[in-house]
């Protein structure tokens, strides 16, 4: 029963982070729907000048490793789609639009496809083939000009007590909600179309390619990353689709800065600051000969916060007197950096969990708020999330003779029913009830009415005149349990509801 309420009612990782997430996403969809169409362009300025008369022997090879690029592109991410909809279906799938994802705040599905079923590796070996296999088709000369700084890059990630074995795909998407994990995917797939951008160019180079219709030259700009933390580093390459080693282009960008341009590549970086969508434009100017022509660039790159979230694992609020669990994390902190602070509330780690997982206990109702507190690189801490959470008495059980609480009840099973109990029903929490006394009256079929005795403790032998009665009953016999008292674990005594029998 518990399960079914715990996915129903745990409070899920603050809308603002998932807002958040979906805004980089978006934009990083919108960094790979144009630069698709850049390497579109590229594209076709091959088939153009493989039909040149005298051009089909020298760009025919290259244009084949082009194609077989663009190839490998498409496949990879057709296939990074595909796992972006799997995890979504395991999450609870769309909305009736078929776009909006329903349980954007789910951390199950993303640990379960792609992490304990192993999907993780098989993406991390397909993107580290898929590079390989790219950067294949060009001469060695080309391929160490591009190696060091390629898009697509599968780093070796760091032990952790949460990760001890350093895998890649615990790191990647343990406990990851499904709209970061979508968000990530979406990033690898950005990755992949920025590295088929590259190699393309570079076969373009080799293949000695100054016959330019300049006429129709685009400038292309690739970020590197597309979004970035507060603090991080961002670079880009700001280049022409097609250009002449002879002939280096001048780049400048916003305030008309000019940046350093090699082997008609330009190089721009700067440090990231302030949070939200940026844009950088600026223009490609290059002399033909005496001719200047000049086009405008623009692209845009995600700037975000060092976000954290904090999960209630049950009810979406603290009960007083049981242990409440939760969960918390902190994108861009160790787990070990991070604590839980809460006034008046004891807080505890899960040490049978680990890392993340904490035991909370709370004494008073209201409203209390949950900071989530992390260690800073330069010392000293930080609030980097948290949210106000509800605190209440667990509430009243039902009073209860077996699993009756009043009608008709069988004058056998009356009779070896021991006493009273008091029943917690649709209670996430393991919380257990006592009763502490009762008044029993019975009211013989055609007779007066007899009591009420007053018992102490749940039992009816506490009472030797309610055990003789309950021993005498018989069909048609009513009986009155009322001034029902119940103790519960937060040491509450509570008044329950009374019982009215009548003997079948």
């Amino acid at each position: 029963m518990y399960l079914v309420l715990t996915a129903m009612l745990a409070l899920n990782v603050s809308s603002e982070i998932l807002h958040a997430f979906k805004v980089i996403n978006q934009s990083i969809n919108a960094s790979n729907v144009a630069i698709e169409d850049k390497n579109k362009k590229m594209y076709d300025a091959f088939d153009e000048q493989q039909k040149q008369q005298g051009q089909f022997d020298r760009i025919k090879p290259f244009n084949d490793k082009a194609k077989q690029v663009k190839q490998q592109a498409d496949q990879m991410v057709a296939y990074l789609e595909e796992w972006k909809k799997k995890v979504v279906i395991e999450a609870g799938g769309y909305d009736d639009d078929g776009v909006t994802i329903k349980r954007q705040d789910n951390i199950d599905a993303s640990t379960l496809l792609l992490v304990e079923n192993k999907g993780g590796n098989e993406i991390k070996a397909k993107l580290t083939q898929l590079k390989s296999s790219m950067l294949s088709v060009l001469s060695p000369s080309s391929k160490a000009l591009i190696e060091e700084d390629f898009p697509i890059n599968i780093k070796q990630v760091e032990k952790t007590e949460n990760n001890p074995q350093a895998d890649w795909s615990t790191a990647y998407f343990y406990n990851m909600p499904t709209m970061a994990a979508v968000t990530l995917l979406s990033k690898f797939q950005n990755d992949v179309r920025g590295s088929e951008a590259l190699v393309v160019e570079q076969l373009s180079k080799e293949a000695g390619d100054i016959q330019l219709k300049f006429d129709a030259f685009q400038a292309i700009a690739i970020p590197t990353p597309s979004y970035a933390l507060e603090g991080q580093e961002i670079t880009a390459r700001v280049m022409l689709a097609a250009y002449n080693n002879a002939v280096n282009p001048t780049v400048t960008y916003s305030s008309g800065q000019e940046v350093r341009v090699d082997s008609g590549i330009s190089h721009w970086k700067t440090t990231a600051t302030g949070i939200g969508l940026k844009t950088v434009s600026g223009t490609v100017k290059i002399d033909l000969g005496g001719r200047i022509e000049e086009k405008p660039y623009t692209f845009q790159y995600m700037v975000g916060s060092t976000g954290a979230s904090m999960q209630l694992d049950k009810m979406n609020v603290f009960y007083i007197g049981v242990p409440n669990p939760i969960t918390v994390s902190a994108a861009g902190y160790s787990l070990e950096d991070i604590t839980v602070d809460i006034p008046g509330a004891s807080v505890k780690e899960d040490n049978d969990k680990g890392r993340g997982h904490y035991i909370v206990n709370v004494t008073k109702p209201g409203n209390v708020p949950a900071s989530i507190i992390a260690k800073k690189a330069g010392g000293g801490t930080e609030k980097v999330g948290g949210l106000e959470i509800r605190v209440k008495f667990i509430p009243d059980p039902i009073a209860m003779v077996g699993k009756y609480s009043g009608g008709g009840m069988p004058s056998n099973i009356f009779k070896v029913i021991p006493g009273v109990s008091a029943v917690l029903k649709n209670f996430d929490f393991e919380a257990r009830f006592v009763v502490t006394s009762f008044d029993f009256s019975m009211l013989p079929k055609r007779s007066e009415l007899l009591g009420p005795f007053p018992v102490t403790g749940a039992y009816f032998k506490g009472n030797k005149q309610v055990q003789d009665l309950i021993g005498r009953t018989k069909p048609g016999d009513k009986i009155f349990i009322e001034e029902i008292r119940a103790r519960g674990p937060d040491g509450r005594t509570r008044k329950l509801n009374s019982i009215t029998l009548t003997l079948l």
